[in-house]
């Protein structure tokens, strides 16, 4: 090799190299030490999957929830979650030229025990769910990315059948529609997926529409939910009778089309069925089982929307609350609370299947993770 081709071949590798090393993980924890590190920042190797530390936040109780905002500038936490009579929403600015993440402020959720926030992709929107109480907040997101002060709360009391768990409203997520037009809001108390317009340009940007919610099987306990990359279906995983269903979208309106069991036939009750995600291509969905499962239940998806379910994987911990999928489709990582490590699998591009890889992580009570490249 000449000199010339030895110095662009170095020059790619370097590049590439670089370009590997700007994926972020976020993990949470419900962690009531404010001298520990609540919230810690790892770089993730696009290449081999390992992780690296990066920084971390101390100070802070119980991040039980992250996400970071479009641009990536900034990460929103629910904090003061599972506290009694207290609920809060927390802004922090990322920082990876200094690797810092700084603490900017916090307001009040609007209801006892924030479990789920997410941004509008404009960045100026933050939508929060509130388990406890059973209720939606919305801020305004400032330009310094702190969050301004709540501009709606609609709370909710009906429940549905289940004497215990089902006596209110437990709203466990709040996710935006592929297009920002609608939220969605799983109600694991009253078996039902909520349902408003979003208008951006409004001071109050939730409105009521001629469909305000969808009813799921009794008992199902609507839990998390996402959008396929294609904006035509939507699933739903239910926690309480651990099941995925399956609606095709259209202008805020979920019409189902299958139902599916996250767990193998022979597991009759004990469901904890968490989160569900899918591959940026489309091609595979993932969706965790806590309890006596500790899996990864992975589903094939068809043209028409609908699942089948090619296999499980162990998340090598338990109780897997939360796990993500990076950008480039090629790991996921999961989180596990009890057994306070966390676990990157490479998947398989062909198959869709997962396989261990790198060093596992520890952080106590780790409850979240997200990835964003930036």
């Amino acid at each position: 090799m000449n000199s010339k081709n030895f110095i662009i071949a170095i020059t790619f590798f370097l590049s590439f190299n670089l370009f590997s090393q700007n994926t972020y993980v976020f993990l949470g924890s419900y962690n009531r030490d404010k001298s520990a590190e609540a919230i810690q920042v790892y770089q993730l190797d696009t290449l081999s999957g390992k992780l690296t530390k990066f920084t971390s936040v101390t100070n802070i109780v119980n991040p039980s929830y992250l996400t970071v905002s479009p641009n990536g500038k900034y990460v929103y936490a629910c904090t003061d979650t599972k506290t009694p009579n207290a609920g809060s929403i927390s802004s922090f600015e990322f920082d990876p030229a200094n690797k810092t993440l700084t603490f900017l402020n916090s307001q009040r959720s609007g209801g006892e025990n924030p479990v789920y926030v997410s941004v509008h992709k404009n960045g100026k929107w933050l939508a929060n769910a509130n388990y406890t109480e059973g209720s939606v907040s919305v801020f305004p997101i400032l330009e310094s990315g702190k969050i301004d002060s709540i501009a709606q709360n609609f709370q909710y009391t009906d429940g549905s059948t289940h004497k215990e768990r089902q006596t209110r409203s437990h709203v466990h997520s709040a996710v935006f529609s592929p297009q920002c037009d609608y939220l969605f809001l799983p109600d694991l108390g009253a078996d039902k997926i909520r349902c408003y317009a979003f208008d951006e340009n409004l001071k109050k940007s939730l409105v009521e529409t001629k469909n305000p919610f969808t009813k799921t099987d009794l008992e199902a306990g609507p839990r998390h939910f996402t959008f396929h990359p294609n904006q035509k279906f939507g699933y739903c995983i239910e926690e309480m009778a651990g099941q995925l269903s399956v609606y095709k979208y259209e202008n805020g309106v979920l019409n189902k089309i299958q139902r599916i069991a996250t767990h193998p036939d022979k597991i009759k009750e004990g469901f904890e069925s968490s989160d569900v995600h899918i591959s940026p291509n489309g091609k595979f969905l993932y969706a965790t089982n806590r309890g006596k499962e500790n899996n990864i239940a992975i589903f094939s998806i068809d043209e028409n929307g609908l699942l089948t379910n090619i296999g499980y994987q162990s998340t090598l911990g338990r109780h897997p609350r939360v796990f993500a999928i990076d950008e480039s489709g090629k790991f996921l990582v999961a989180s596990n609370v009890q057994t306070g490590n966390v676990i990157v699998f490479k998947i398989n591009p062909k198959t869709g299947l997962l396989k261990k890889t790198g060093k596992e992580i520890k952080m106590q009570d780790v409850s979240c993770v997200q990835i964003r490249k930036i």
